[in-house]
């Protein structure tokens, strides 16, 4: 199985894609698409939504992950997710998949860390299980601890929605 994980945000939205074959983890490839937030909104949503596009057509995989909405101290902030996010969904929606969503206390519990653990815990546990470090913002990290989460979790996902 290969995953294409998907951190979205309005700054800068990480992109992982994770192989899990015989229950083990392996790094593929990843990215990041990096705007300012002095560009106006339309143009930041229209460079992810591009950059996505290229790097989901890169790619071969069976699947897409991306980290669910969660609470944000600002309203402002949580719409600007929403918004990034919503791009995402578009993207992978054109691409012919459907992404399963995850939770940040999920994706963090998966990859070994605790519910509340920081972003440098999780990029030390990606990197213990893909045996890889990867380059570039934590959004990259987050991305493919999304993907890695989907790898484990596949099967009770697909379980879940036989019923």
């Amino acid at each position: 199985m290969v995953v294409f994980g998907i951190d979205p945000g309005s700054t800068v939205t990480g992109w992982g894609v994770v192989r899990k074959e015989r229950n083990r983890l392996y790094y593929v490839d990843s990215g990041f698409i990096k705007t300012t937030p002095k560009t106006p909104m339309g143009q930041r949503l229209l460079a992810i939504h591009e950059g996505l596009m290229g790097a989901l057509k890169r790619h071969s995989f069976d699947e897409v992950a991306i980290e669910a909405i969660f609470r944000h101290k600002s309203s402002e902030s949580a719409l600007r997710l929403g918004q990034a996010r919503g791009v995402a969904l578009t993207a992978a929606a054109l691409c012919g998949y459907e992404p399963h969503s995850y939770n940040p206390s999920t994706i963090k519990s998966t990859v070994g860390a605790h519910g509340g653990a920081d972003k440098k815990a999780v990029a030390r546990m990606v990197k213990m299980l893909l045996n890889h470090e990867a380059e570039g913002p934590a959004d990259i990290t987050d991305a493919l601890a999304i993907a890695i989460t989907h790898c484990m979790r596949a099967k009770a996902h697909r379980l879940q929605g036989t019923r």
